[in-house]
């Protein structure tokens, strides 16, 4: 166990988390929820509870126009387009939400395994020109809410950002929680700052994004340790594991066609560490609310934080 010993694992080790670390069949054979069957209505009902200051805040990063921002790690803008009528106004919005600059949701559609199937058994045949047939982000409408803990790691190392040399590993979030008080339970969103707004600011030129500091594969196993519902984070994989051979990047690789977990990509959690840090806490009520896209494999987001 890499959590126990505090080592990294090894390719096999790795490769065993197909299997280990896999929720396949755990729910039926019909789910497409995963991890978000941990959120249960007592769980939504005491996360309900955590709302006293009555602060809200964004979790999200504006969506990425050219004007917002430009250059190799944003090669395809989303497209704003004002119509201005003399009564009155509209737009249109189209984005390419996947990669690494706009806030999103992955669905379980989105990743295959390298035999080609999907979370739960499905095969990836059932995603096809006019959109996936199972596994897709219309499955949660609904919504995601639950406990939101932020995982507060540059502050806790009191830095700007992840290094490559030092990645996040499963057992720093298990000191991260102890050392905020909190204790990690069933059906959380974990969120995870790794400081991408100051990584990005020091190396704006930086290339390709895949290889920016972030976060190890050892933290799966305490995802699924902990009954996790959602990883949110700023950074994602970190660099150097291309040894474990992994069909995309390990942690998607893992967590959304095993272990059925959704991904919460490029969130921003400025502006909430600071309240945190302000209030003395760190878990909170979120509500994440994707699009109902039909057969999408994802969808931008506006995670809200309520404290």
């Amino acid at each position: 166990m890499t959590l126990a010993d505090r080592t990294p694992p090894t390719v096999e080790e790795y490769q065993a988390y197909r299997t280990r670390l896999s929720n396949w069949g755990r729910w039926g054979a019909n789910d497409q929820l995963g991890t978000l069957n941990h959120i249960t209505e007592e769980t939504v009902c005491a996360a309900a509870g955590l709302v006293r200051a009555g602060r809200r805040v964004s979790c999200a990063n504006p969506l990425a126009t050219e004007q917002v921002l430009s250059g190799p790690r944003n090669p395809t803008p989303a497209d704003h387009r004002m119509s201005i009528g003399q009564g009155g106004c509209g737009d249109y919005i189209g984005v390419s939400y996947h990669g690494f600059v706009n806030t999103h949701i992955d669905a379980f559609c989105h990743i295959f395994t390298s035999d080609a199937q999907l979370y739960n058994g499905r095969p990836a045949a059932d995603v096809t020109e006019h959109g996936a047939e199972s596994n897709s982000i219309d499955r949660w409408r609904s919504g995601i809410v639950t406990r939101g803990v932020l995982y507060d790691v540059v502050r806790r190392r009191g830095v700007d950002y992840v290094t490559f040399d030092q990645p996040v590993h499963g057992w720093e979030l298990e000191d991260i929680a102890k050392a905020q008080g909190v204790t990690p339970r069933a059906g959380d969103a974990v969120l995870i700052r790794a400081g991408a707004t100051a990584f990005w600011a020091a190396h704006p030129d930086f290339q390709p994004p895949w290889r920016a500091p972030g976060v190890h594969a050892s933290a799966l196993e305490f995802l699924y340790e902990h009954d996790v519902a959602l990883l949110g984070w700023d950074l994602m994989e970190a660099p150097g594991q291309d040894d474990y051979r992994a069909p995309a990047l390990p942690i998607h690789s893992i967590a959304i066609p095993y272990m059925g977990l959704p991904l919460l990509d490029n969130a921003n959690f400025e502006e909430l560490a600071g309240v945190c840090a302000e209030l003395g806490r760190w878990e909170f009520f979120l509500a994440v609310a994707p699009l109902v896209v039909n057969g999408g494999t994802g969808s931008p987001v506006n995670p809200i934080a309520i404290l």
